[in-house]
């Protein structure tokens, strides 16, 4: 392998932060994978974006260490980092500067985790992604560098949806069947026996007294599918109300880029999409088909870290043949059509 002054390799380091979990990859010029990571979920807000960048320091050397570098050196060429919660220019600004303090790489740049889907969903700079992961959020890019963005901070900002969102809302509509507040659902049940407990109110009490991870909820979102399998009213209705957020934002975001008109990948991805759970795509490719029938749904299953791979090696012009032997790498584990 060829290797720059200093020791470093020619090519891309490229991040993957989510809510849920973090990949790093580094990747030569041609595409070849020289080394990869996996780590926990990126939370930038309780501590700062500079915490939150050095908190990825262990995967940065393990992969540097897989690919015969020192750690403590200028790794790479590119640093590409795609990372969940840089929603706000003021938010990317202030990752980009804490990538950038670290020395990692010669030039780094940093976006929203969403672009890095859109791209492993792409060959180049034109469509639409959606992510339903732990969260929801919806970018839209053109050629010309125009994007379509959504400011994506929960309720405050008018979204729903995700794993979480999902899980509360099963949660929420249990809780009222059991003590009467609400009608009657399968959910109660399913949520009870998942857990082991009495009911899903004793859920609810096993997390407000620490007995019980909060996170552990996105343990319902399969509970949810296969309760609606099931043809429970209450838990269908939340998967089709999930199917429609998906697609509002889908046809905003084409509607901003002037693409309803046209043919335009529309990228699916995240846990709860990649899932591939019939009663949801086939709900949203309908849906999708009524509101922008030029669209052309995808549903990618291959890391995000590929996205951020391919983002990186754009920057450095590498060609088709880099770009396939990276995802092939990745292989089979590769997008598909919805």
């Amino acid at each position: 392998m060829d290797r720059l002054h200093g020791g470093q390799i020619p090519g891309v380091l490229a991040i993957d932060a989510g809510n849920s979990k973090t990949d790093v990859a580094l990747v030569a010029a041609d595409g070849t994978v020289l080394g990869s990571a996996r780590g926990g979920g990126f939370q930038p807000q309780p501590g700062g974006a500079d915490r939150a960048i050095g908190a990825l320091t262990p995967l940065v050397e393990a992969v540097a260490a897989q690919a015969g570098l020192r750690p403590e050196g200028v790794l790479t060429t590119h640093v590409s980092a795609c990372l969940a919660n840089a929603d706000l220019p003021v938010q990317e600004a202030q990752l980009l500067a804490a990538v950038e303090a670290r020395p990692w790489g010669v030039a780094s740049s940093v976006a929203n985790d969403t672009f890095g889907l859109l791209r492993a969903g792409t060959d180049g700079p034109l469509g639409v992604a959606v992510v339903c992961g732990a969260g929801i959020n919806c970018v839209g890019l053109l050629p010309d560098g125009r994007t379509a963005r959504f400011p994506a901070l929960g309720v405050l900002t008018g979204d729903w949806g995700g794993g979480g969102g999902l899980a509360a809302e099963a949660m929420w509509h249990a809780a009222r069947a059991e003590d009467g507040r609400g009608p009657a659902t399968a959910l109660a049940g399913a949520i009870a026996a998942h857990f082991g407990v009495a009911g899903a109110t004793a859920v609810a009490e096993a997390i407000h007294l620490g007995e019980l991870s909060q996170e552990r909820l996105h343990e319902l979102v399969p509970v949810l599918f296969a309760t609606a399998e099931a043809g429970d009213r209450t838990a269908l209705d939340l998967i089709d109300r999930q199917a429609a957020e998906i697609v509002g934002f889908a046809r905003i975001a084409l509607t901003r880029l002037d693409l309803l008109g046209r043919p335009a990948p529309v990228v699916l991805g995240g846990g709860v999409l990649a899932a591939r759970h019939p009663l949801l795509i086939d709900n949203v490719t309908a849906r999708l088909a009524a509101a922008a029938p030029l669209a052309e749904p995808r549903v990618v299953v291959a890391p995000p870290v590929v996205g951020a791979a391919l983002l990186g090696l754009d920057r450095l012009g590498a060609g088709p043949q880099a770009q396939q032997r990276l995802r092939d790498a990745y292989a089979p584990v590769q997008s598909a059509a919805a």
